[in-house]
């Protein structure tokens, strides 16, 4: 053999080399994206699962199981209002200007919020009138600063699917409040509770109730949610 096809000859074991060893990492890259590929899918098929399953557990505990005691929430006494607004009912979107933050009764719009969701964020809350609606047929609504820190708001989720007093018959919301929703609150406050409650025996008008906290207190809604409870409303056969 000469040295030309010599020369030949080694260079198309080389290109031959270089071919085996391009097929063997396009291998390579193949099975690792498909091994990513099904990481990804199997991470996509689990977290609805593993979301079932924490919720499910969440259903199963009371709700004094999440935030702090109602001292370390530095939570204020309620304060009472003199309430408003029974059927009085405004077309959706009017501007309404509650006089106490955040409303504990009031004229409201015609369209309640959907009595099924309990927890809403900034994304997806309806405007504060269609809430305020809620609260005459019963409910306790739990507001909370729209800047309140992610770990606090998490908390708040967990009360929303957690084991709620039988006493509210399931009628609670939890929904952001920000400050072009109403008038200021007590400094350092960032949650509040508030129930628009019925006419009782002897009393001449109809109360709306407040509370305020400093932190998410599961303990606190209870005690509220149980001294005014869904059946004590204006209209507490509704929703």
């Amino acid at each position: 053999m000469g040295k030309a096809s010599s020369q030949k000859q080694s260079r198309r074991e080389l290109i031959e080399k270089m071919q085996r060893d391009q097929a063997r990492s396009d291998k390579r890259r193949t099975w690792i994206i498909v091994a990513a590929s099904i990481l990804v899918g199997l991470a996509i098929i689990a977290y609805p699962a593993i979301r079932v399953i924490q919720d499910s557990r969440t259903a199963d505990q009371a709700i004094t199981a999440f935030g702090a005691s109602p001292s370390e929430a530095s939570c204020d006494k309620v304060i009472d209002d003199k309430a408003t607004g029974t059927q009085d009912h405004k077309p959706d979107g009017e501007m309404i200007a509650y006089p106490v933050s955040p409303p504990s009764s009031g004229p409201h719009y015609q369209t309640w919020a959907p009595f099924g969701k309990k927890f809403y964020t900034a994304d997806d809350r309806p405007p504060v009138p269609n809430l305020v609606h809620n609260l005459e047929h019963g409910y306790t609504i739990l507001w909370y600063r729209d800047s309140l820190p992610q770990e606090q708001v998490d908390e708040i989720e967990k009360i929303s699917k957690a084991k709620l007093p039988e006493s509210t018959l399931g009628k609670f919301i939890a929904a952001p409040f920000s400050d072009s929703d109403g008038p200021a609150w007590p400094a350092g406050k960032q949650v509040a509770f508030s129930h628009w409650s019925g006419n009782t025996a002897g009393q001449q008008t109809a109360l709306g109730h407040r509370q305020f906290c400093n932190a998410v207190s599961g303990q606190a809604l209870k005690e509220f949610m149980e001294k005014y409870p869904a059946m004590d409303a204006q209209e507490p056969n509704g929703g």
